[in-house]
């Protein structure tokens, strides 16, 4: 998963002691403890190396065997060096009950065939291992975009709605392809359990389309849409997948603030104004300057900004959780990761590029992309 800042987890380390609390109350779980055994992969960074060390100061918990291409951190935990996409990785899980699964890569700037190859082979390899050695469960975290964002969605989905999503948005081909991986795997190996999380907008030190969509001087909506937004906190994911590790809950669920904020809500909260441009002209330019290089996110990331896709979590509350954070919450500790970073559709931009950007420069970027297009396609004419 995205890497969460270090100074967000610093402001707000779910394991933080209390000035109360002693070196020995962070010590590993003793051996009498009756709690699983839980692997995480992915344990070094991001969400991983989070959950990782709210996991090793959990009473309920015996053991932490941590798994990642380098050692992180958390010193409570049983560290194994390897890649997950590593069939060696069956030996390290050997006496894990649970493994949660966090490998993965989702970054906006990665090579889309070697990110594919790395998250679908890793989550084959992982759920292959797990079978082998005995583990009983694993945890995989994909995504509330998997539902996908449509116009005729209901508000909100439920937990068992289809999954009508496609490839055409950053990674979700790839998280599609791990949940098809997860319903698959018990049928091939009886015995082992798959617990799904789909989390809905990530927040906290995640880096992705729908987190620099808040990056750009005007928020763009497409004229006839009707955007809908649900965050989830990384807090509260952590939590979440507390909640599969210890099989309190289990099957395929959601995870994020309950409700949602219409668009409009959202611009009175944030103070920035929108753009509003036809769909034609915002999608057209969108493709056409991913396709040039000139933009990491492909035009099918604008629909998770223009159609509602909000989810029901009605399975975590029946299972006794409920998130600490609103999404009036998580809108502004967003705006405040956010503050000071310069994005036009979907490109960071430099403090040179950002000063000369302003309201117009947002909409003379979509409405120019058109003749970027044609400045490229004459440039490679002439090689």
């Amino acid at each position: 998963m995205s890497s969460p800042d270090p100074q967000v987890r610093a402001a707000r380390n779910l394991t933080d002691p209390s000035p109360e609390s002693t070196p020995e109350e962070k010590r590993p779980r003793s051996s009498g403890n009756r709690g699983p055994v839980v692997a995480v992969t992915g344990a070094a960074t991001g969400i991983g190396e989070l959950l990782t060390a709210h996991l090793v100061a959990s009473d309920a918990i015996k053991q932490v065997i941590a798994i990642d291409e380098r050692r992180g951190e958390v010193s409570e935990a049983t560290w194994h060096i390897l890649d997950v996409r590593d069939p060696a990785i069956a030996e390290k899980l050997r006496g894990a009950d649970v493994v949660v699964h966090l490998a993965l890569d989702l970054d906006l700037e990665t090579d889309p065939a070697a990110r594919t190859a790395y998250n679908v082979r890793g989550t084959q390899t992982v759920l292959t291992a797990a079978a082998a050695v005995g583990v009983h469960r694993v945890v995989l975290c994909t995504s509330a975009m998997v539902y996908g964002a449509l116009a005729d969605n209901d508000v909100p989905l439920s937990e068992d709605a289809e999954l009508r999503a496609t490839a055409e948005a950053t990674g979700v081909g790839d998280l599609l392809e791990i949940e098809r991986l997860g319903r698959r795997a018990p049928r091939a190996h009886p015995g082992l359990n798959v617990t799904v999380v789909r989390p809905t907008v990530l927040v906290g030190g995640t880096d992705t389309a729908l987190t620099r969509y808040f990056e750009s001087p005007r928020l763009l909506v497409v004229a006839g849409s009707r955007p809908t937004w649900q965050f989830c906190h990384v807090e509260d994911l952590v939590t979440a997948l507390e909640y599969a590790a210890l099989e309190k809950i289990d099957g395929e669920f959601a995870v994020g603030c309950e409700g949602w904020l219409e668009q409009e809500e959202v611009e009175e909260l944030s103070g920035v104004r929108r753009m509003e441009l036809p769909s034609a002209v915002a999608l057209g330019a969108a493709a056409r300057l991913h396709r040039i290089g000139l933009t990491p996110s492909p035009a099918g990331d604008l629909a998770y900004t223009m159609h509602p896709w909000v989810v029901s979590v009605s399975r975590l509350h029946d299972a006794g959780w409920r998130p600490k954070w609103t999404n009036e919450e998580v809108l502004g500790a967003l705006l405040e990761e956010v503050e000071g970073r310069h994005t036009l559709a979907g490109r960071r931009l430099g403090r040179k590029d950002a000063t000369a950007a302003g309201a117009a420069g947002a909409t003379v970027a979509l409405l120019g992309a058109a003749a970027v297009v044609r400045r490229a396609r004459k440039a490679r004419r002439r090689i």
